[in-house]
Formats: structure tokens, C-alpha cells, sequence
């Protein structure tokens, strides 16, 4: 069960807003329905699931919906019409007492601005969200220490705000909403006030800590260098309305109409695929295989070389046929003439990281897990082609 599932989630701002449902299913525009009825459509009948653990980024430009939506999730806006389910619970459907130990429990805010009070130590403004909780005094110093530390911040416990950058500072509020533990964080354009270089660290940080907590994060952003860098997946807003969902991959190679193709046209895709992208099947034969058999191998599959691996596929070396061929006449074993030094990278490993690596090599680089493990190669013409668009991972050869 997805830990959200939204369904017709819709907004609309004016007077007695649900006169406007109606007319949205019978397909009205925004435009429309303002203009007949002087009512606002803040969203649409937004429909999403959200997997615990995910990063879900929504983005889009400038009143398009995306902060209006956020803060439907957790009734900050009071929605027009739909359901928001939390592990099959309608948020809708609590009561004043419901919500409020949701909010506190459940689900944590982090805004744009960070909110810190400048009289407060960096350890009270921590705090504070456990305070106003009641919960007892050594038991919150305890969770926001913890906090704290989680974000980098350790040995900052009694600074003030204004003894902090601009990146400190946001983590502190972090901290403040880590210090409650929700199952999810709603970021709220969190790094948009800070400055390009800043920006960027809070996104590692925010990517290295989710892999440490492993929250279910809904993120806010207008950028989308910073959407396709931490989402897991994205969902474009227009209007607002979803015009599409589906991973940074998904997004930029097959995008579902001319506005989500317009946003992406300037992306440069090296920077976003990566070698589990376009990575193809290598062909592999077992060390204890002889060059014969690799000869016949490679004549089968229409290649020039093949991976060597142990039985858990476990990367050793490379045989082309040449040495395979030597081999054969110098009656040898495939151990004594692979070649064992081969250009390797993880799968997570950008395109752009590839390049020089495999302008210097005459080999296609092999694509290894953190075990050695031989998940695939990556050829010069499946990155060319990916690069153009095509998302065929299996453009050329393996030779």
C-alpha cells in the first residue's frame, strides 16, 4: 500500500468553490471557469500514489499549483473535493484532534523561509516543535541533539541564527521537523532562498541523508536541474493540473506532450542518464571455459570479445578473439591471456562522467555493482544514441 494515495484532489478559491466541481469534470477550463464564475482553480483533480521511501518531487512554474498542492496534503488548505489517504486513512476525515496529532506525528513541514527564532539557540529553535508538544525537557534536548547531528550541525548546539549561513540555517529548520521523526517530509521549495553554490550541497546533503533515514519526502521546486537531480519521481504541474508523472528518465526521454517536450528541451541529458540507462546484456563465458569455446561463443553472437566472470557473475577479465585465438595455439588457459584491467563504472554513474573514460579506452566500459558484479557495458554508440533522445540501450554492438 503506497504510505499517500491521492485521488480528484481539487482546490478552488472563491465563493462557494464547490459550484466549480461539476464543471471540472465536464472538462472546463481554469480559464473558463473564472472567467463565468469568478471562481479559482488552485488544483485539479490531482491523482498520485507515493511509495514510503520515495522521493516525490512536484514542480512546475509560477502558479501552477505546486505549493497550493503540498499544503493540501496536510490541510493547511482545506481541499475542495478528492480523498488524501495516509496508509489507507482519509485525511479528510479526521477530526481537529486527528489532524493535529497527524501533523505532529505524522507528517513534518519544511518552508522556504527558514523560520528560526534569533533569540534561540540553535539547540531551542531544534526544539521548539517538540516543546509546543509538551514533550519533557531532557527528552527533547535529547531528540534534537539527535537531530542536529543527523544534519551536520553537531558542535553548533549553542550558536544563534545569525552566526549561521544561509545552507545552516535551513538545516536547523530540517533538524527542527527530523527531531518530531514523521514518516514524511513535505519540502516546500526548502533551497530556494539560498544561493546556486549552497543550493547544490543542501541537495547532496538532503540525497545523503535520505539514504541514511530513508523518509518518504514530498519536494516543492520551480528548478528543474534540482527536480531531476533528487526525485525519484516527478510530477509536472500546469494549470493546476498533473500533465505528467514518471521518473527524471521517463520525463526527459519520453515526455507526454509539447509543454512537459518545451521544459526539457535544454537539458543536457549526460548530466541526468546514467549508465544503468544505457547500459545493454553483456556476452559472458565462465573462466573455466576454454578458447575454443569462447572462439565459437563470439562467432555465435556476432562479437569480438566476451567478459569473463565466476559462476555469481562476479567481473575477473575480458577475452577478445585475438586472444582467444593465441590461446588456442599457444595451449593456453582463457585465466593466462584475459585481459584483467577493463574500464569499470557503478550503475548510478552519470554519462558525463563516462565520456573521457571511454574516449581513452578501446573497450566498452563495463557497468559493476559494488560486489564486482557484471550488470552490463556500455558502448559508445548507446550512449550517442540515448544522448540523441533514443532511449534504445542497445543502439551498436558490444564489440
Amino acid at each position: 500500500m503506497p504510505i499517500i494515495e491521492v485521488k480528484e484532489l481539487t482546490k478552488v478559491f472563491g465563493q462557494d468553490p464547490k459550484r466549480a466541481l461539476p464543471l471540472l469534470k465536464d472538462g472546463w477550463s481554469k480559464e473558463k471557469i473564472l472567467k463565468e464564475h469568478k471562481l479559482t482553480v488552485g488544483v485539479n483533480k490531482a491523482e498520485f500514489a507515493i511509495e514510503q521511501g520515495e522521493i516525490f518531487v512536484i514542480m512546475g512554474l509560477s502558479g501552477s499549483g505546486k505549493s497550493t498542492l503540498v499544503r493540501l496534503l496536510n490541510r493547511l488548505i482545506e481541499p475542495t473535493g478528492g480523498q488524501i489517504l495516509f496508509n489507507g486513512t482519509d485525511v479528510l476525515k479526521m477530526n481537529q484532534e486527528q489532524l493535529r496529532q497527524f501533523r505532529r506525528k505524522n507528517i513534518g513541514m519544511v518552508f522556504q523561509k527558514f523560520g528560526l527564532f534569533p533569540h534561540r539557540t540553535v539547540l531551542e529553535n531544534a526544539e521548539y516543535g517538540l516543546e509546543i508538544q509538551g514533550v519533557e525537557s531532557k527528552k527533547r534536548t535529547e531528540l534534537a541533539k539527535t537531530a542536529l547531528k543527523s544534519v551536520g550541525l553537531e558542535g553548533w548546539e549553542n550558536s544563534k541564527p545569525d552566526q549561521l549561513s544561509g545552507g545552516m540555517q535551513q538545516r536547523v529548520g530540517l533538524a527542527r521537523v527530523l527531531a518530531n521523526d514523521p514518516e514524511i517530509l513535505l519540502m516546500d521549495e526548502a533551497f530556494s532562498a539560498l544561493d546556486p553554490l549552497i543550493r547544490k550541497d543542501m541537495q547532496v546533503e538532503l540525497l545523503e541523508l535520505q539514504a541514511r533515514l530513508k523518509k518518504t519526502i514530498v519536494f516543492i521546486t520551480h528548478d528543474l536541474d534540482e527536480a531531476l537531480r533528487i526525485g525519484d519521481r516527478i510530477a509536472l504541474m500546469k494549470d493546476g493540473a498533473i500533465v505528467q508523472i514518471g521518473t527524471p528518465e521517463e520525463i526527459l526521454i519520453q515526455p507526454a506532450n509539447k509543454y512537459v517536450e518545451r521544459f526539457v528541451e535544454d537539458v543536457d541529458l549526460s548530466k541526468v542518464l546514467t549508465a544503468s540507462h544505457v547500459m545493454k546484456k553483456p556476452e559472458t563465458i565462465a573462466l573455466e571455459r576454454g578458447p575454443r569455446v569462447a572462439l565459437q561463443l563470439m562467432r555465435d553472437s556476432g562479437v569480438s570479445s566476451l567478459y569473463i566472470t565466476d559462476k555469481g557473475m562476479k567481473l575477473l577479465g575480458i577475452v577478445t578473439a585475438d586472444d582467444a585465438s593465441q590461446a588456442i595455439k599457444d595451449n593456453q588457459t582463457l585465466e593466462a591471456v584475459m585481459q584483467r584491467t577493463i574500464p569499470k563504472a557503478k550503475p548510478d554513474t552519470h554519462l558525463n562522467e563516462l565520456f573521457e573514460m571511454m574516449g581513452e579506452a578501446r573497450l566498452p566500459v563495463a557497468v559493476v555493482d559494488e560486489n564486482e558484479k557484471l550488470k552490463g557495458i556500455v558502448i559508445k554508440g548507446a550512449v550517442l544514441s540515448a544522448l540523441a533522445g533514443n532511449a534504445d540501450p542497445g543502439a551498436g554492438d558490444g564489440t
